[in-house]
């Protein structure tokens, strides 16, 4: 028997992004089985689940690489089915898992290719990005493919801030990273929340995720099982026992 679905009474915080029934397949694999949930304005909610329940395959729906099946609204608008650079101009950022850096340009070009429609005047400077992580600035004529993990994690977030997004979907940021910079990727989320973008994110490391999250959900089988806040969820053992222990 699944530990039983909890819901929060009501949501606070205005609906920007919100996904109803939302199926994906790979082949005749039915990876996601009806995956229901909301992200509200400058909200950080988390997706949380063992590898291989679809968490990764829910954000490649929204943002149109993967064929989605249901509804998903952003900003009151239906966006499913919608090219990946359609999605985007409506203002949902996405940092993929793999990254996705140009290696051969530098980290100046990198940030370059993010600005909206090539062109500044977002409420993301470049100073704004600099002062975020200092690294990119002292790196700022060094190839991609150069810098580490960490800073190469770094640069996809920041290059994605530079399309002015309204909302960012970020997968599994912290995956391989050093302590110090797992902090300071979480530290990084948090003051881009305060300044008013909305994220989502796919994390593995249920600390972060708990010390990030206003509410988060947690998958299983292609479904959400759990929804509630951080305290539900700490609260909860036999959710965190059947879905996300090892």
């Amino acid at each position: 028997m699944s530990a039983a679905l909890a819901m929060p009474a009501h949501h606070p915080a205005p609906a920007l992004l919100e996904v109803e029934d939302l199926h994906a397949y790979y082949g005749k694999s039915h990876i996601l089985q009806g995956v229901s949930f909301r992200v509200g304005t400058g909200e950080i909610v988390s997706i949380l689940g063992r590898n291989g329940v679809g968490r990764s395959t829910t954000l490649k729906a929204i943002m149109g690489d993967v064929p989605p099946r249901g509804q998903i609204r952003f900003k009151g608008q239906a966006i499913a089915g919608l090219k990946p650079y359609a999605v985007a101009r409506r203002g949902l950022g996405y940092v993929p898992e793999e990254r996705a850096i140009f290696p051969k340009l530098t980290v100046r070009q990198n940030l370059a290719l993010g600005e909206k429609g090539g062109k500044r005047g977002g409420r993301w400077s470049y100073a704004d990005i600099f002062r975020l992580f200092p690294r990119l600035e002292e790196r700022i004529d060094t190839p991609g493919g150069v810098l580490s993990g960490g800073e190469q994690q770094m640069l996809t977030i920041c290059r994605t801030l530079m399309g002015d997004p309204d909302l960012i979907m970020i997968d599994e940021p912290t995956e391989g990273l050093s302590p110090q910079m797992v902090a300071r990727v979480a530290e990084m989320i948090g003051e881009i929340a305060a300044r008013g973008v909305a994220v989502l994110l796919v994390e593995q490391k249920l600390t972060i995720a708990l010390k990030l999250s206003q509410r988060l959900y947690v998958m299983g089988h292609g479904h959400v099982v759990f929804e509630g806040t951080p305290a539900a969820l700490s609260a909860n053992e036999a959710v965190r026992r059947e879905w996300l222990e090892v």
